[in-house]
């Protein structure tokens, strides 16, 4: 009867490296969960929150805004500057800066 060939004693540790770097790339680049997906997402999280602070500080602006006292002559200043308000039969020419 003939014997088979014997399978070399490294065969084991050449198993082991290769499951290890499969389960290396998954993990990097496939799975649901990967580090390349975390990586997006902290930047995402980083960027939301600089947007966050960003809308915050607009709204304690605006807050501030409204708690000021509002004449008549500083509404109509934003109306006309602002929204481009203008009285009825008059004609108004915008005027920019280069």
């Amino acid at each position: 009867m003939a014997r088979l060939p014997r399978l070399p004693q490294k065969l084991p540790a050449w198993i082991l490296l290769a499951a290890l770097v499969s389960l290396g790339t998954w993990l990097l680049f496939f799975d649901s969960h990967s580090l390349l997906r975390r990586w997006t997402w902290h930047r995402e999280h980083a960027r939301l929150e600089a947007e966050n602070q960003w809308l915050e500080a607009q709204i304690l602006d605006l807050g501030a805004s409204l708690e000021a006292d509002l004449t008549d002559d500083v509404v109509e200043r934003i109306a006309r500057e602002e929204y481009g308000m203008r009285r009825p039969g008059e004609t108004v020419y915008r005027v920019e800066n280069e």
